[in-house]
């Protein structure tokens, strides 16, 4: 039997799609229908890629759900063939992707 270790997180995977590709933080911000499920399946697909998102913020408002999700190391054409992806998904009315900044600010934040 092997011996208990220490989880180790996965290095981030290569973006085969674009090697020469700089790798930047990406923000996605959602507008989805509220079902259970959903936003799994939409974590599901970073999942499938080894990818772990480093903030991920969600608001339900009536009958819609506004997800926000911001991840390091993508390439910004795989953070488009993700985008993609999120709008595939039955229940998603719409994906905006953006280039975020290294700080996020959370929207529910009041400046004052």
């Amino acid at each position: 039997m092997p011996h208990l270790e220490a989880v180790h997180t996965l290095p981030t995977r290569a973006d085969v799609w674009n090697v020469s590709n700089a790798h930047c933080r990406v923000h996605y911000q959602l507008l989805a229908e509220v079902e259970p499920d959903l936003l799994c399946r939409a974590l599901n697909l970073f999942a499938l890629q080894c990818l772990t998102p480093q903030q991920v913020n969600l608001q339900r408002m009536d009958d819609l759900m506004s997800i926000d999700i911001v991840i390091d190391g993508l390439s910004w054409h795989r953070a488009q063939v993700i985008a993609e992806k999120l709008r595939n998904l039955i229940g998603v009315c719409s994906v905006e992707v953006q280039a975020a900044d290294s700080a996020w600010v959370e929207p529910a934040q009041a400046a004052g």
